[in-house]
C-alpha cells in the first residue's frame, strides 16, 4: 500500500510540475563608429557569429561607420578584404537578411545633409529611447567597435 501511494504521490507531482520555461535568447547591441573597414568587418564577423550561436542582434552605425548603411557607400564599405572576400556592406546585409537590425544613430541623417532614402532598405535611423531600451535590456552583451 505504501508502495502504491508515494508512486501515486510521484506521479501526481510530475503532473503538477510547470515545464521547463524556454530559454530566451541571448541579446547583442553591437555600436559600430569606426571608420576603419577592418575594424567594420570584424564586428560584423563577431555580429555574425553570435547570431549563428543563438544572439538576438541589433547594430547602430554611428559617426563613419553610419555610411556603411548607405546605397551609394564609400569604396572600403564595399570592397572585399582577405581572407574570404567579404565586405563589411556585405555581411552586414547578411546579418539583417538573417533577422539582425540594423539602425543608423538618430543624429547621422541630419549631419551627413541626407534622407532616411539614402539607406539601404531594411536600414532606418534609431530612436534614442528604444536604443536606450535595448542596451538596458536583460540578458544583452553590448561590443563597440
Amino acid at each position: 500500500m505504501r508502495k502504491t501511494l508515494a508512486a501515486a504521490t510521484l506521479g501526481l507531482a510530475a503532473l503538477t510540475t510547470s515545464p521547463a520555461v524556454a530559454e530566451e535568447a541571448p541579446k547583442l547591441v553591437t555600436i559600430l563608429t569606426s571608420p576603419d573597414a577592418q575594424t567594420q568587418l570584424m564586428g560584423m564577423v563577431l555580429t555574425m557569429q553570435s547570431m549563428q550561436q543563438g544572439a538576438e542582434a541589433y547594430m547602430l552605425l554611428c559617426g563613419p561607420a553610419g555610411d556603411l548603411a548607405l546605397k551609394e557607400a564609400p569604396a572600403a564599405a564595399t570592397a572585399p578584404q582577405k581572407p574570404k572576400g567579404m565586405s563589411p556592406q556585405g555581411l552586414m546585409q547578411t546579418i539583417m537578411a538573417k533577422g539582425g537590425v540594423v539602425e543608423v544613430c538618430a543624429i547621422y541623417l541630419p549631419n551627413k545633409g541626407i534622407e532616411a532614402s539614402a539607406l539601404l532598405d531594411g536600414v532606418s535611423a534609431a530612436k534614442p529611447p528604444a536604443v536606450a531600451a535595448r542596451l538596458l535590456a536583460d540578458k544583452t552583451r553590448i561590443m563597440s567597435f
